[in-house]
């Protein structure tokens, strides 16, 4: 079982994460929570979503990178369901183990993720928020996939990137992906 949260503040205007959540949503044993759909109003059923992640073998975080980081609703998702005692701390070992893919589009290319481009800095430091929160609950982090100019990108690189997700999901499905720490 491979649980998908996907949180996309505008899930109907998001081309990208659109077609790369139909990419994989009809795989046997992949299973999507999205966030904005699910929690409106902000008011995330902690319990519910640790019973979805307890039940699942992989993770999959994917969302826009919004400034520089998760939307606001995946960093309160973060904040109440991965606490100590559950996902980290003495007795959180319930995601221990688990890979972790992270699975992100940015509105800029790759050349903006320079220490010469507009954002001053690689792309790996901004991931490196979302990377450690894994890692801090014992996950085995993975090689993320992540979409650059998303929003420029035409249908048939979308429909690329969404093979290669499909692809991703597949072989973890299988057992059949080796993780990178």
């Amino acid at each position: 079982m491979i649980t998908v949260v996907l949180a996309h503040p505008y899930p109907d205007r998001s081309r990208a994460n659109r077609l790369l959540a139909r990419a994989v949503d009809d795989l046997p044993g992949v299973a999507f929570r999205s966030l904005y759909d699910l929690y409106p109003d902000f008011a995330i059923d902690a319990d519910a979503e640790r019973a979805a992640l307890a039940a699942s073998e992989v993770v999959v975080w994917q969302h826009p990178v919004l400034w520089y980081t998760a939307p606001a609703l995946q960093k309160l998702w973060f904040e109440q369901v991965l606490t100590p005692g559950w996902a980290y701390g003495p007795g959180g070992d319930a995601l221990r183990g688990k890979p972790c893919l992270w699975v992100a589009t940015t509105g800029g290319d790759g050349g903006d993720y320079a220490t010469d481009g507009v954002h001053g800095h690689l792309f790996d430091v901004f991931a490196g928020v979302v990377r450690q929160t894994a890692r801090f609950c014992g996950m085995q982090w993975l090689d993320p996939l992540v979409v650059h100019a998303a929003n420029r990108l035409g249908d048939e690189a979308l429909r690329a990137w969404g093979e290669r997700y499909r692809t991703r999901l597949v072989a973890l499905g299988a057992l059949g992906e080796v993780g990178h720490a």
